[in-house]
């Protein structure tokens, strides 16, 4: 045991350094918040221009700037899915379903003004900001699922028939945008080929690349209520008022794919025409989505009024040559948005291949409580701890930090991340068998100090992040008292 210790207790001393290391990656200004002082500098103190309906130059700018912008009407919705939709938002509000997120941004914790769930593909998962949501599942077809209550299930599947017509709308829109080239033009394009046999090779490139951008797999719901938050960012570029979400690319999607957002205003302070405010600018009781051209000072910006039932789609490469921001109105907001989240390492699907991976190294026939390795190899032992890494921090932690939150729901999660669990625990006996095992005389010093020096830095990183964790669990939570979290959860059996 006595190396297990001198190794162990070299982590303090590599804790100073790497301590101090964060704190000056902290303050290291990130290329976007440069680009934006950069902007806030040449503006000094006037705005950038922008549009609204009322302007006559509106559509122009929008056709000429923003035509990947598709806003789709209430009217043009049929009637009975707005109804299914809109009753289901408020059904998840009734149970409490929505919870404000604790994100970390700069180094800081923040509680979200918008309280989310996310709904879709059974086992997939989304991150932003440092923070991982899991899917409450809707019902897909051959998919067994337990909710709650009836209400819940209801809920589920209405957002489940949105996504499917969003979908269609979506291939739709982008035909008319001709960001997907038509088949004669397909068909022209390949030289030397048969008719028949390129025009079936390209029907099938066309299918997969369009099922790629188009296939919602998950979808974000957000609510706010503006009479309840007491502070509300002021957009800083254009003065557009108060922002309900700040500037920002939506992260974590696949390549060129498409986000679609249906919105949907309830009951609230009275709305006030555009004709009893100020001719210039937008009105600040209406909900509106801002669009800009990333980091241009030319271009003006646009500003889209969103009413009760209307959906608006953000095609092809938008999300990432634009920035949007959501302007609050008076009223309480619901939206709901779909996106083909990039879930290549998001799914318990990749979680468990993981593992499973990890654990090869681990002989079949060891006991419950003890673990043999088959290999002392360092790219063995590395990637094992690697992967040791990923689960407790991407996973467990994330999900038991939420506390009891998707059991609102449904307990659709509980079996396999109790299972994740177990198999964690097996990662950290591995752990101290490698601590063991290296403190044996039979290994030459050179493959114990390659060894040690990858085991080191990955203990390092485990010991400072489990730090990071704790500090995090008694910061703020949004959606529960501490005393209430899950007491075999690794937030409690890790040594913190």
């Amino acid at each position: 045991m006595k190396n297990r210790y001198i190794l162990l207790s070299l982590i303090p001393c590599w804790l100073v350094y790497k301590e101090e290391e964060r704190h000056d990656r902290v303050r290291e200004v990130s290329p976007s918040e440069a680009q934006k002082q950069k902007l806030l500098k040449e503006l000094g103190n006037r705005w950038l221009p922008y549009l609204t309906p009322k302007d006559t130059e509106f559509h122009q700018l929008w056709q000429e700037n923003y035509s990947k912008l598709i806003l789709r009407e209430a009217s043009s919705i049929p009637e009975l899915l707005h109804k299914e939709v809109q009753q289901a938002f408020l059904i998840l509000r009734k149970h409490g379903c929505l919870f404000q997120d604790l994100v970390r941004i700069k180094g800081k914790n923040l509680l979200t003004p918008v309280s989310r769930l996310l709904i879709g593909n059974p086992g997939y998962t989304y991150k932003y900001l440092n923070s991982r949501l899991f899917t409450v599942p809707w019902p897909m077809e051959g998919s067994n699922i337990k909710y709650s209550k009836d209400e819940i299930f209801a809920a589920c599947r209405a957002f489940f028939k949105l996504n499917d017509y969003l979908r269609k709308d979506t291939i739709q829109a982008l035909d008319k945008l001709h960001l997907i080239k038509s088949k004669d033009s397909e068909d022209s394009a390949v030289f030397g080929m048969v008719p028949e046999l390129s025009k079936n090779i390209l029907n099938v490139g066309h299918d997969m690349e369009l099922k790629k951008r188009t296939t919602y797999n998950l979808t974000l719901l957000n609510y706010m209520d503006p009479q309840e938050m007491s502070y509300l960012k002021e957009e800083p570029y254009f003065g557009m008022g108060k922002m309900a979400v700040s500037w920002h690319h939506d992260e974590n999607l696949v390549e060129r794919s498409t986000v679609a957002v249906y919105s949907y205003n309830c009951e609230g302070p009275e709305v006030l025409d555009d004709d009893e405010l100020s001719p210039e600018g937008r009105n600040p009781a209406v909900w509106h989505v801002g669009l800009k051209i990333a980091w241009d000072i030319k271009t003006p910006g646009l500003a889209v009024p969103l009413h009760q039932g209307d959906c608006y789609l953000m095609l092809d490469n938008l999300n990432s040559t634009h920035q949007h921001c959501v302007l609050a109105g008076l009223q309480p907001r619901f939206s709901s948005t779909h996106r083909v989240a990039e879930c290549s390492a998001g799914t318990l699907d990749y979680i468990f291949k993981q593992c499973h991976l990890a654990l090869q190294n681990v002989k079949d026939d060891t006991e419950p409580r003890t673990v043999h390795l088959r290999s002392m190899e360092s790219s063995v032992i590395k990637q094992g701890e690697e992967i040791h890494n990923e689960v407790e921090f991407e996973w467990l932690r994330q999900f038991w930090f939420h506390g009891h939150r998707y059991k609102k729901c449904t307990d659709w999660w509980q079996l396999p991340m109790s299972e994740l669990e177990g198999l964690w625990k097996k990662m950290e006996c591995v752990t101290n068998a490698v601590l063991d095992e290296i403190r044996k005389e039979r290994w030459p010093m050179e493959q114990k100090n390659e060894i040690i020096t990858d085991l080191l830095a990955l203990l390092t990183t485990r010991q400072e992040l489990r730090m990071e964790w704790c500090m995090r669990l008694y910061s703020s939570h949004p959606s529960q008292d501490q005393s209430s979290s899950r007491n075999s959860s690794p937030c409690s059996t890790v040594n913190s």
